[in-house]
């Protein structure tokens, strides 16, 4: 496994909010991390990438563990995290957004050929490239932010609600660029609310319910099963 977390737990100050979470994710795999509002789904990719500290548990990546090691650290080994809310630098362009992912010297080495690849993978981002990022439609923000992630060479892509508040349409391109960011060996970790909509994108799934893992499988298990629907849905 690429990504292990195990028995994971989170406190802010006093007040613990993640309790005993174990998930992985493999190279090439898509996963997704469910649960409503509050379940604590961003606080562990949070965890993951450094950006709140583990009370307890182990998180480990291509066998190396990072409880200790600083979130820039992380992103060098190969974590790109995509928070929440896109988090665009509103007053730059386009590409000066994404050349700002390539940060770390490994990437800055192939920042022109990683360039490239985002415009082939968003080409509307290669026809908008000097225009300010806060102009942008939603949908472009998120393929913007997305891109951005791709910059830095990762191996593991965490994405905080990619399709929030996107069209139809759009939430199908971002389908389509995940399942080519998959195949190029690039696994995918990503927060979504709409549980039918993220398992018909990933293949397993962890479905979080106050701040404890209360499903895990693959997503048609899920999708089956009575879990989802209790949480979701009340039955």
């Amino acid at each position: 496994m690429l990504l292990e977390v195990e028995n994971l737990d989170v406190a802010y100050g006093d007040y613990q909010v993640i309790w005993d979470v174990s998930l992985t994710v493999a190279a090439g795999e898509c996963v997704a991390l469910l649960g409503p509002n509050g379940s604590g789904k961003s606080t562990v990719v949070n965890a993951i990438s450094g950006l709140v500290k583990a009370k307890a548990g182990h998180i480990r990546f291509d066998g190396t563990s990072l409880v200790e090691r600083p979130t820039h650290h992380r992103a060098g080994l190969g974590i790109a995290h995509v928070l929440e809310r896109r988090r665009v630098f509103p007053h730059l362009t386009v590409a000066q957004n994404l050349r700002l992912g390539a940060w770390h010297p490994a990437a800055k080495a192939s920042r022109a050929a990683a360039l490239d690849r985002v415009y082939r993978l968003f080409p509307r981002l290669a026809e908008r490239e000097d225009q300010i990022a806060r102009t942008l439609s939603g949908g472009e923000q998120q393929m913007l932010a997305v891109g951005r992630g791709l910059m830095s060479g990762p191996r593991l892509l965490m994405v905080d609600e990619p399709f929030l508040g996107l069209a139809p349409q759009v939430i199908g391109q971002m389908r389509a660029i995940f399942a080519a960011i998959a195949r190029e060996g690039i696994a995918i970790l990503f927060i979504e609310q709409n549980a039918r909509l993220a398992l018909s994108i990933a293949a397993r799934g962890y479905i979080l319910e106050s701040g404890r893992l209360a499903a895990a499988g693959p997503s048609r298990e899920l999708l089956d099963g009575p879990e989802l629907r209790r949480i979701f849905l009340g039955g």
